[in-house]
């Protein structure tokens, strides 16, 4: 049996993602927040969004974790990527509509 040499790289990789990925929730939670106290700039359809992609995100998450689980691979990036791909749209939707102007 040959033996397997981790990628030294995909741990950082993995934390970079994950790192970012808890930034962009946090920007997120706090200009939809300040959306309904009526200071930031958001759609009606906010609300029901915000409850809506999370199922898709991590539904998506958790299957591929389990297929990657049951290809062998070794890395959870791949797994981190519909989260992450859903923070960052995120933050740049809300970011362009920026604070309510009256």
């Amino acid at each position: 049996m040959k033996p397997v040499f981790a990628n030294p790289f995909a741990l950082l990789t993995l934390q970079t993602q994950a790192t970012l990925m808890a930034m962009e929730a946090g920007a997120v939670i706090w200009m939809r927040m300040m959306g309904m106290a009526g200071l930031w700039s958001v759609r009606p359809s906010e609300n029901a969004r915000m409850v809506t992609e999370k199922q898709k995100a991590f539904t998506e998450a958790g299957t591929r974790l389990m297929l990657g689980t049951m290809k062998g691979q070794t890395t959870l990036s791949h797994a981190l990527r519909p989260i992450r791909r859903t923070t960052k749209s995120n933050v740049t939707r809300l970011t362009r509509r920026g604070p309510k102007r009256k």
